[in-house]
């Protein structure tokens, strides 16, 4: 086998499809301050090259936009919170639209009292201060694709090939 970073492999079990990729480059990274968390690991993302990768962040924001999927009526819905909140928990991914790096995250933040809330991470959420974790992986284009049975952009594994 080639050593191209990818390695050929595709499973079927119960309507899962899946592609391994290797493991690259492993960043760790401050977010800049006073800035929206998903426009600033795009942008580092398009700076570096990377095209796939996996993310936690942790860290604090000053205010928040997040969102719920409506699954009967295909939409985001969405509210923001103008407050400053600890992330408990942010995890995420880097893939293409459109040959571009696109992130699809979700986070978790409590605000001065311990409550929590959560979901679907969107622009405008602005850090206050972060920290990331980033993994990159190797191997064929991963790319968003509009799905009619979910009304989604969901990765495009079925082109992966292999075998």
């Amino acid at each position: 086998m080639q050593d191209s970073g990818f390695i050929s492999f595709r499973c079927f079990m119960d309507e899962l499809i899946c592609s391994e990729f290797k493991l690259g480059r492993r960043l760790l990274g401050r977010l800049p301050h006073g800035k929206d968390l998903i426009t600033s690991i795009e942008n580092f993302c398009r700076a570096s090259d990377i095209r796939t990768a996996t993310f936690s962040v942790i860290g604090a924001v000053s205010s928040a936009t997040i969102g719920v999927y409506d699954q009967k009526q295909y939409v985001y819905v969405t509210f923001t919170e103008n407050t400053t909140m600890e992330i408990v928990n942010c995890i995420g991914n880097v893939s293409l639209k459109d040959k571009t790096p696109v992130i699809q995250s979700h986070i978790v933040l409590a605000d001065e009292h311990g409550k929590i809330i959560g979901g679907h991470l969107f622009s405008e959420t602005i850090l206050f201060a972060g920290e990331i974790d980033l993994k990159e992986m190797t191997g064929k284009k991963l790319e968003k694709m509009y799905k009619n049975t979910t009304g989604l952009m969901l990765w495009n594994l079925e082109s992966q090939g292999g075998s």
